[in-house]
């Protein structure tokens, strides 16, 4: 017997798959649509659970395969000292990135700018899982809360939620149908 899917159930299958590698489907008009159906608070920890199991997912595939691309792009470096038992060149937001890997990741929640260029950084320099997956539960619990709410507080139209999407895919878009020349 096959039985329906709830919108939760939808909503957590969004959230992960909204998240996992590069994904690209905006995941902020799915957190708006479903607060006022949901709930703010339901919204907001179902979507940071199908998050946080993108994370795992994201951490447990990619970071070994990143962190080793990331080493031997460090190791044919002609400026690289790790030849000569040092840490190697490093740039700031990577500096940056090792001494706060947690607070830089949960604060980048805060800022509209997407998330895939602080996950491969935390690939890079081998963030452990846990502080990585903590951190991301930290970066969207605040967002998804804020989200939900506004679509509770505030009557969107369906036509704008649409524009919205479409608006959000342009980026992911972009990348698809205007591929850089080769160089």
């Amino acid at each position: 017997m096959h039985l329906p899917a709830t919108p939760t159930a939808l909503l957590f299958a969004y959230a992960f798959l909204s998240n996992i590698a590069l994904a690209v489907v905006p995941h902020e008009p799915a957190i708006i649509w479903y607060g006022p159906r949901l709930g703010v608070w339901t919204t907001t920890l179902v979507g940071t659970a199908g998050t946080v199991l993108a994370a795992v997912a994201d951490h447990r595939l990619f970071a070994p395969l990143i962190g080793r691309l990331a080493q031997r792009r460090l190791d044919s470096s002609s400026l690289s000292a790790t030849r000569r038992g040092g840490q190697g060149v490093r740039t700031w937001p990577e500096r940056l990135f090792r001494r706060l890997p947690v607070a830089t990741i949960a604060l980048s929640g805060l800022t509209p700018l997407p998330f895939f260029p602080f996950k491969a950084l935390a690939f890079a320099t081998g963030c452990p899982a846990g502080k990585y997956t903590a951190a991301v539960a930290a970066r969207c619990l605040p967002r998804y809360a804020l989200l939900a709410w506004l679509g509770a507080s505030v009557r969107i139209p369906a036509w704008a939620m649409v524009a919205l999407f479409l608006l959000l895919m342009v980026p992911s878009l972009r990348l698809v149908w205007w591929p850089r020349a080769a160089s």
